[in-house]
């Protein structure tokens, strides 16, 4: 065989399968028409754009805060139950999203088995801009701690203790050494939990519902425009598509530069 008909062997067997995912997402930005772009100024569009700007950047927000050092922890050290917790949190990568939904309900539902006591202190979660924001937060956060775990295993800890001898305070050897090692893990992470969060649909359409303006994220109201207006749908499914592309473009620069590292 030719070395150009070798060559061409592997495209072609590529081929197929690029263009199975390729075609719907072209597809998708072709439906958009002039018609179509004023739709994203209206109220519906505006408030799912709104509710899913405030929630995600909210539960990732808790991913970064309750994620780092717990990321850190299962990094660096052995204690019993590791492998446990560890599973734990690799569930919610495997679960359908509409079972992690059904947890949550059942979870801090009003009749659930932590609403009940929440419900007497005052505190209502379930169909609540709060309940996106817990959705988000169980589905997203196992995808920041993996990565970032990944980052604190990356470099020997002894580089912390030597600049601790040294005389270095904790919150020098944070600023200094830890951070700046662990950046481009720390960044991806977060990248892909927003992303995750992002796109959340089952486990926030069975927890906090799909309330306009409230609770109403842009996979939900993509979800609600296609049964009366296919307008909103198309201009907000056109966004998610730029989002997605750059998200990828962002993760694959991070990599990058990581193995130039």
């Amino acid at each position: 065989m030719r070395p150009e008909r070798r060559e061409a062997v592997p495209f072609l067997l590529s081929l197929p399968l690029a263009l199975l995912l390729a075609l719907p997402v072209l597809t998708l930005l072709r439906g958009l028409t002039p018609d179509t772009w004023p739709a994203l100024h209206s109220p519906a569009v505006l408030d799912a754009l709104r509710v899913s700007a405030v929630t995600t950047l909210s539960s990732l927000a808790l991913t970064l805060l309750l994620g780092t050092p717990l990321a850190s922890v299962l990094a660096r050290r052995q204690f019993r139950g590791k492998a446990w917790i560890e599973s734990m949190l690799d569930l919610p990568l495997v679960l359908p999203p509409v079972v992690a939904g059904v947890a949550l309900l059942l979870t801090f539902g009003r009749l659930g088995w932590l609403g009940r006591p929440l419900e007497l202190a005052g505190v209502s979660l379930a169909f609540t801009p709060a309940a996106v924001v817990l959705a988000q937060l169980f589905t997203s956060a196992p995808f920041y701690v993996r990565t970032a775990r990944a980052g604190f295993a990356h470099f020997d800890p002894d580089i912390e203790a030597a600049a601790r001898v040294d005389g270095a305070g904790a919150g020098e050897v944070l600023r200094h050494i830890t951070l700046p090692l662990t950046w481009p893990f720390l960044l991806e992470g977060a990248v892909l939990a927003w992303a995750r969060s992002l796109g959340e649909f089952g486990a926030t359409l069975l927890f906090a519902g799909s309330l306009a303006g409230q609770t109403q994220t842009v996979p939900l109201a993509i979800y609600a425009a296609l049964e009366s207006d296919l307008g909103p749908a198309l201009v907000l499914s056109a966004l998610m598509v730029l989002l997605a592309f750059g998200v990828l473009l962002l993760l694959r620069g991070l990599a990058n530069r990581a193995e130039k590292r």
